[in-house]
């Protein structure tokens, strides 16, 4: 499968990326914003397109075409304000899902955010929790074959290979790698599709988890 990776310059999307880089099952291309981001990956052979989630939906199937799923994990960051975080979270993810609709493209995964399926427990950066509970809702309703991965706190440790799924969790944390991991093992895996799930370190391999849902 050619894998399109929106978000590749982000730290969960730089795993990502290595990880199909090496996979023999997959192919990968990176969406990037500026050059240099391209220059560095195409350094280490990795095929990358240029398009920003605030331009156009054009702009996004015209880098997208050729590949046959993909895998949203952009976000604004932490430091910038609410409105960059609907610009990106929410609309970038629209528009990418828009473009997935416009050139056939069937199986698109989404990163999203623990507990962003249940507003009760939204404690904290309510307008992140909304970007991404409404990019989740258009997602479901697009007719895509989808698996939205809700992780908990991220962290840069490296990864155990080992998580806990399921449709709530008790807020955890969980590396970033085995947040790439999980992604890449649930692509090809029937029964993560039209599935959403909350995800954490757990004590079951990633595959075995996965398996279970």
């Amino acid at each position: 499968m050619k894998v399109f990776v929106v978000g590749a310059n982000g730290q969960i999307g730089k795993h990502l990326i290595n990880l199909l880089k090496d996979s023999k099952e997959h192919t990968v291309r990176a969406m990037v914003r500026k050059k240099e981001q391209a220059d560095a990956f195409e350094k280490v052979g990795v095929e990358t397109r240029l398009a920003d989630l605030e331009g156009s939906v054009d702009e996004i199937v015209e880098a997208a075409k050729g590949c046959e799923a993909i895998v949203f994990t952009a976000g604004s960051g932490g430091h910038t304000g609410a409105d960059k975080t609907l610009l990106i979270d929410l609309d970038g993810a629209a528009k990418t899902i828009e473009a997935a609709q416009k050139i056939g493209i069937k199986r698109f995964v989404m990163v999203s955010a623990i507990h962003a399926h249940r507003r009760e427990k939204w404690s904290s950066i309510k307008h992140y929790m909304v970007a991404k509970h409404h990019a989740d809702k258009i997602l479901e309703q697009s007719g895509l074959t989808y698996t939205i991965i809700r992780p908990g706190g991220l962290l840069n440790e490296p990864g155990t290979g080992k998580v806990s799924i399921a449709e709530d969790l008790e807020r955890a944390s969980i590396p970033r790698e085995d947040v790439a991991q999980t992604i890449v093992t649930a692509l090809p895996m029937e029964n993560t599709f039209n599935r959403s799930f909350d995800l954490v370190s757990g004590e079951e391999v990633i595959s075995d988890a996965l398996n279970r849902i």
